[in-house]
């Protein structure tokens, strides 16, 4: 790995770790740590946890005081809709949470965004949906985790980016983290599988052939199935 390289994954895991220990509470709310704490927490140098804090304090979880150290902010001051800070949530006490606050954002943007690439998708945008979804069949059909989640996300982020809305396809790092939680395993099973893939396929020939409400029904009935699956 280069000197970058090497560089890059210790400041991905001190933020990691910095990240989660604040969300998690480890770190709580109101406190306050100084760098050369947070250098011992994580053993990385002071420039790499100094790049770490700075990304931190921009996503609402540290504020810098002159004179005082770093101040761990409360919850109602984090970016909500930052995709780290939505991974972190979903390896904490706040899953179940963090779950639910993602498929209530799913029903109120993924059917609206479906509806609205069923109007104005190109036609390479709607190859590109029909293949996603035949896809994330053959993934389902093989049982590979890995390729499921690749091709899941892949077709919601087109359908998000078909719809010509830049404000959903901003939403799209949000949605893959969603997502991870469709990957099949419990409460959301291979079993399920073969009913979810169909309705993609039909969602993806829905756009295809612009129709705006039957896209709109059918990403509302697989991010409601999603929903049953989580309150299981």
């Amino acid at each position: 790995m280069s000197s970058g390289g090497v560089r890059r994954s210790a400041y991905q895991r001190v933020l990691d770790r910095v990240g989660a220990a604040i969300v998690s509470g480890e770190l709580e709310a109101g406190s306050v740590i100084s760098v050369d704490a947070l250098v011992d927490l994580t053993g990385a140098s002071r420039s790499i946890v100094r790049e770490a804090t700075r990304v931190l304090a921009s996503v609402g979880l540290l504020t810098a005081r002159p004179k005082v150290g770093l101040r761990i902010a409360d919850r109602r001051d984090w970016d909500a809709l930052d995709s780290d800070i939505v991974r972190w949530r979903l390896d904490s006490p706040q899953r179940s949470e963090q779950i639910a606050e993602l498929l209530e954002l799913r029903l109120a943007i993924e059917p609206a965004a479906a509806q609205s690439a069923a109007r104005r998708r190109t036609d390479d945008q709607a190859a590109e949906l029909v293949a996603a979804g035949e896809q994330l069949r053959a993934a389902a059909s093989l049982r590979d985790g890995a390729a499921f989640f690749d091709a899941d996300a892949r077709f919601h982020g087109l359908v998000t980016t078909a719809s010509e809305n830049r404000m959903f396809a901003r939403l799209q790092s949000v949605l893959r983290e969603a997502l991870r939680e469709r990957t099949p395993r419990e409460p959301f099973t291979w079993d399920d599988a073969p009913a979810d893939v169909d309705l993609h396929v039909a969602l993806a020939d829905a756009i295809d052939q612009r129709d705006p409400d039957g896209a709109r029904d059918l990403m509302s009935l697989i991010v409601r199935g999603d929903r049953a699956h989580a309150q299981r």
